[in-house]
Order: C-alpha cells, then sequence, then structure tokens
C-alpha cells in the first residue's frame, strides 16, 4: 500500500495547476485579443476577408474583426504615391549614402515614326484607388503595370519624329500617355490611377550619338540661314516697296503738274483768241511786241525797235564801230 501525499505537496500541486490554467488563459486572452483588433493609419485601408473571401473595406481607425484567423485584414497604402522607373533605376548600394544610377536600354530603346531610334527614359507615378481590386483582381501586379506603360509610351513615340519626341512633342507624350494607361487600367480594374507619366531623358543612343548632333547642328545652320534670310528679305522689301511708291508718287506729281501747265497754256489760248476775235490788228500787235520783247530781253547790244515800227536801227557792231556808210 502506498504512502498517502503529505497535505503540504497537495497544496503545492493545486497552487501549481492553479497557476498554469491562469497563464494558459491569460495567453489565450491576448491572443484573441490581438487578433480581434486591425489599426489602420491615414494612408491605409484595410480589406477584411472571411475564411478567404472578401468581406468589407475599412478606412483608418481602429476596427473589430474575428480572431484566430476567422477574419483577416490587409493593409493597402491608398494615399501614397508611387513610382515606376523605366530605362534606369536609382538605388542605394550597400551603407553608402550616395545614389547611384543603373541603366536598362532594354527598357527605353524606342523607334520613332521617322524609323529613327531613341532613348527614352520616363517615370510613371500612380496611387491605389480601389484596394479590393488591388489585392484580388491581377496576380503580378508590377510587371502589369511595366508592360502596359512600356506598350503605351513606344505607341506613342512610335507615332512622332524623333526631333518631335525631343523636342515640342514632349508634354503632348506624358499627357496622352496618363490618359491612355488610364483607361486600360480601368479596362483591366486593377485598382490603380495614374497621376503623372514623366520623361526624364531623351537622347539618340551612344553609337550615333556623334552622327545624330552632326545632324542636328546642320538643322539648326539651316534654321539659322534661313531666319537670317528672312531677316534680309524683311529689310531689302519694305525699303524697294518704298523707293518704287516714291518713284511713283513723283511721276503722279510731273504728270499732274505737266496736265495742269497744259490745261493752263490752252486756257490763255482761249483767252487770248477770244481777244483777238474782238481786235485782230491789236491783239496782232500785242502778240508780236511781247514776242520780241521776250526774244531781246537778254541782248545788251541790239538798238531798240522805233516806237513807230517803220524801221529798225542798225545793229551795233560787235567787234568795231559801224562805218559812216552804214549810219546814212
Amino acid at each position: 500500500m502506498a504512502d498517502p501525499i503529505p497535505v503540504g505537496k497537495k497544496r503545492y500541486f493545486a497552487l501549481k495547476a492553479s497557476t498554469i490554467i491562469i497563464v494558459i488563459v491569460a495567453i489565450a486572452a491576448i491572443i484573441l485579443f490581438s487578433t480581434s483588433f486591425v489599426i489602420v493609419d491615414q494612408t491605409e485601408q484595410a480589406v477584411i476577408t472571411t475564411f478567404g473571401k472578401y468581406t468589407k473595406t475599412v478606412g483608418p481607425g481602429l476596427h473589430y474583426k474575428w480572431p484566430l484567423g476567422i477574419q483577416k485584414a490587409y493593409l493597402v497604402k491608398t494615399k501614397i504615391v508611387q513610382t515606376e522607373s523605366f530605362g534606369f533605376r536609382t538605388i542605394k548600394p550597400g551603407i553608402v549614402t550616395q545614389y547611384s544610377d543603373r541603366k536598362y536600354p532594354e527598357e527605353s530603346t524606342m523607334l520613332t515614326g521617322d524609323l529613327n531610334i531613341v532613348d527614352v527614359e520616363w517615370i510613371i507615378q500612380y496611387r491605389i484607388v480601389d484596394a479590393r481590386a488591388w489585392l484580388f483582381n491581377v496576380s503580378d501586379k508590377q510587371k502589369t503595370i511595366r508592360d502596359i506603360s512600356q506598350s503605351v509610351l513606344n505607341s506613342l513615340v512610335g507615332d512622332r519624329k524623333i526631333l518631335g519626341v525631343m523636342g515640342s512633342d514632349r508634354t503632348e507624350i506624358q499627357e496622352q500617355a496618363v490618359i491612355t494607361m488610364n483607361q486600360i487600367f480601368r479596362k483591366y480594374n486593377l485598382g490603380i490611377e495614374v497621376t503623372q507619366v514623366q520623361l526624364q531623358n531623351i537622347v539618340p543612343p551612344a553609337g550615333v550619338q556623334d552622327a545624330f548632333e552632326d545632324v542636328n547642328k546642320a538643322i539648326q545652320d539651316m534654321n539659322r540661314l534661313i531666319n537670317e534670310g528672312r531677316e534680309a528679305y524683311n529689310s531689302e522689301i519694305p525699303k524697294a516697296r518704298g523707293q518704287a511708291d516714291q518713284a511713283i508718287e513723283v511721276a503722279q506729281g510731273y504728270a499732274a503738274e505737266r496736265v495742269n501747265m497744259a490745261k493752263g497754256d490752252i486756257a490763255r489760248f482761249n483767252s487770248v483768241y477770244e481777244e483777238y476775235r474782238k481786235a485782230p490788228d491789236i491783239t496782232r500787235k500785242r502778240l508780236y511786241y511781247e514776242m520780241v520783247n521776250e526774244v531781246f530781253s537778254g541782248e545788251k547790244n541790239i538798238e531798240l525797235i522805233d516806237k513807230s515800227f517803220t524801221n529798225m536801227l542798225p545793229i551795233k557792231s560787235l567787234g568795231q564801230t559801224p562805218s559812216k556808210e552804214a549810219t546814212k
């Protein structure tokens, strides 16, 4: 027959069992409490699932859910703008504080509409607008975003000439890329919205960089010569037109003067003719005197005509005095 357990030992085992029970209950309570609530911050939304099936989406704050894995919460950053870069990556190697860029030409090399090759580096910025769609509709989200973005930008660059891609069409490409990408993402119900597409660096590939610069320089020289020609044209043509207008005005003035003189002569002749008709003899003599006076008005070596008009006095000799026989 076994020896009976002492009373002190019975109390010790009873105390130890109760302590274990209390610890187990406390652990169970902690587990239940910790798995029954989810804390969502201001930049997130929480998607709640029950046994893996979507139940609801909740916003920022403290929310209750069924514990022990019955319901699970998936936190999604819906207020954070995320970025995908193409053609380059900015990485932070090890503990070095300076960033270094690594190039990915397979992402950035594109063919333009005029069959030129161009290297385009760009980024897209997007944010999640539908947490449920983001979690459940697409399996490989990053690859889907990158593939669609590359397809859209390659299409836009392929519709334009290289000089437009590098210059005047840059803004249009960025705006159209945002519109087209959002249309495709909504079609696939990916749950994101592209906020910005930004073209970073657009250059020809390294192998043709020198040749392209020569062509670009030639185009710039051509444009400069065209501008200089237009400047000379704009300077000389108005000057020539002014001279032509001046010559025309001088000719018109001369024509008007001659016409007016002719009209004056006609009017004067008509007036003389009218007087002649009234008194032909008087008018004839007056005209004769006026003509003679006009012809000899500047001569100093001619004697005056006698007033009776019966004879003209002898003309003085220019080199010697007149002879006596000539004066008789």
